[in-house]
């Protein structure tokens, strides 16, 4: 990536509006976090997840993301704030590079609509999920205003049932990200 490119995709993800009217801590809130947990945040990103979950927990963070570029950002921010307990793995949402249930939580936020089959994901993210463990989907509801690619609410309920998930939650926080609307699953594996 070139460094405009890469600069351009950082200032996206690394928006004010999100991190104020939509902070991280409104997702980590919803989960069974304990200062042990393990945690997989697929689609890391620059952190927005990944760095305040690493507060929360002693237990290893795996930060996933295709882009090698945006994953040094990660490493660089994680370091800036010594956090420790973050690993980087630049992989595929389809092979993700960990051992059999080997994680707590997996927390996927506005990053599985842009996966094609869902599927494939979504049985990754099962494989590596303790027994007992919880999932965690953000999305961006697909309406006839969508721009981009979304998967439904309903669809991704549907996904998560089929990959053996359980769903236990699903809300409507009434937050929106580009002015549209978004929901929250959370499942556990059985």
């Amino acid at each position: 990536m070139n460094n405009e490119k890469h600069v351009k995709k950082i200032q996206a993800l690394e928006n004010e509006h999100r991190h104020t009217h939509f902070p991280a801590s409104t997702l980590l809130d919803l989960l069974p976090l304990s200062t042990e947990s393990t945690i997989l945040d697929l689609g890391a990103g620059t952190g927005y997840v990944t760095l305040p979950a690493a507060k929360q927990t002693s237990g290893d963070v795996y930060a996933l993301d295709r882009d090698l570029n945006i994953l040094n950002y990660l490493e660089q921010s994680a370091s800036e704030q010594q956090l420790t307990n973050i690993t980087t793995l630049e992989a595929d949402f389809k092979s993700i590079p960990l051992e059999d249930q080997h994680v707590d939580i997996v927390i996927a936020s506005i990053a599985l609509h842009e996966i094609k089959p869902l599927s494939s994901a979504l049985d990754e993210a099962f494989r590596v999920l303790k027994p007992g463990g919880m999932i965690q989907v953000v999305e961006i509801e697909a309406t006839e205003k969508s721009r981009g690619p979304r998967v439904s609410s309903k669809d991704m309920s549907v996904a998560l049932e089929e990959a053996g998930f359980v769903i236990s939650q699903t809300l409507f926080p009434g937050l929106t990200i580009a002015n549209e609307p978004v929901y929250i699953h959370l499942a556990t594996r059985p």
